[in-house]
């Protein structure tokens, strides 16, 4: 199980719950965004298990870049090395046209090489998955996060098996997207993936927070972190079926 985090407590507590690896952002509440070198340095020196940083220089799902965008990303990346540790990455980039942008990946996988990268689940936004898919291997990356082009990954398992299947010797597919204890093992048991990605996120209130003034649209009294015990169950059901 791969864990989104966005704070050290839901690092800890992520791989307290039986997590193999950790999606490290900054908001989530926008999708995830590239974290900080040091929200990075702060989690490598809490949590012993592996850590992907997300690349993703701002919000939006198209998933177009500029050249000036990459190259913050590609700074960020350097960054994220140097003074974090990163142990892998988390990058996606489209065309207009909704095919994968081939030139900014390479760019990316350049300055990340040769730890490994995940392509995100732009691939649920493209106009041919499993064409992008196959793009995808080629250029070098280890594992596509995807939900099946559907809000969530129990409503696009046939699209998801038919990535499996067709990409089984090229590259990993891990399912996102409304993972929780009640769907995972029937989702990896229906598309045969062995990955899979959630946040197991519980919400805590600010009793205070309701008295002061908003700081912006996406302000809440409610703070969100990975719950331990969530992960713990999450892990439990998909070993019935990654163990059989």
């Amino acid at each position: 199980m791969e864990v989104c985090v966005d704070s050290i407590q839901s690092a800890i507590n992520a791989e307290k719950g039986g997590a193999s690896r950790l999606e490290l952002c900054s908001a989530l509440s926008e999708g995830g965004l590239t974290p900080t070198p040091g929200l990075l340095k702060a989690v490598k020196e809490a949590v012993s298990i592996p850590v992907f940083c997300m690349l993703r220089a701002r919000g939006g799902n198209d998933f177009v870049y500029s050249a000036a965008e990459i190259e913050v990303m590609k700074t960020d990346a350097l960054l994220l090395r140097a003074v974090g540790g990163a142990d892998g990455f988390v990058f996606g980039a489209l065309t207009p046209q909704g095919g994968i942008d081939i030139k900014a990946c390479q760019d990316i996988l350049q300055v990340t090489a040769p730890l490994p990268v995940t392509f995100h689940r732009a691939i649920d936004v493209c106009h041919d998955p499993l064409g992008a898919m196959h793009i995808i291997a080629e250029l070098g990356f280890k594992r596509i996060l995807t939900s099946g082009q559907q809000d969530s990954a129990e409503r696009g398992i046939e699209l998801i098996k038919n990535m499996v299947s067709k990409g089984r010797d090229q590259i990993s597919i891990m399912i996102g997207a409304g993972v929780n204890k009640n769907n995972v093992a029937h989702i990896l048991k229906e598309t045969g993936a062995k990955e899979y990605h959630g946040s197991a996120r519980i919400f805590l209130s600010d009793a205070v927070a309701s008295n002061r003034p908003k700081m912006g649209p996406g302000d809440s009294a409610a703070i969100a972190v990975t719950d331990a015990e969530l992960v713990s169950q999450i892990v439990k059901e998909a070993k019935c079926v990654l163990q059989d």
